[in-house]
């Protein structure tokens, strides 16, 4: 169950982490267009926005892989799910205001993750 949940986290790390490198350097290129639906104008005028969006997301795969590695392992537990929770609220979030499969592509691992901490 423990590597089930650091594998998990891991996951999600790596999913927020691609998520700063697609809003932060291809959000105006073709592969970011694509992916998020934007026309170059709209993609122009928000790329700022976008950018610090995946600073954001930079943050929330830090915070996990600091969890991961923190020297006590209880705290760096609580610390896993403390990001995890972040994380399903901005899931859950995006979901409702912004494309319902970010439910499911961001809001589903952290929720899957924080199960699996807690019955560990």
């Amino acid at each position: 169950m423990k590597l089930l949940g650091i594998g998990l986290v891991m996951l999600v790390a790596l999913e927020h982490f691609y998520f700063l490198y697609l809003e932060m350097f291809v959000w105006t290129k073709p592969k970011g267009l694509k992916i998020f639906g934007n026309t170059a104008e709209k993609a122009e005028a928000s790329k700022v926005l976008a950018a610090n969006q995946g600073l954001y997301n930079g943050f929330l795969a830090a915070g996990l892989l600091w969890g991961l590695v923190y020297p006590n392992a209880a705290a760096g537990v609580h610390i896993q799910m403390f990001f995890l929770a972040c994380v399903l609220v901005a899931g859950i979030y995006g979901g409702m205001t912004v494309r319902k499969t970010i439910l499911y592509i961001q809001g589903g691992p952290a929720l899957l993750g924080l199960l699996v901490l807690l019955a560990s």
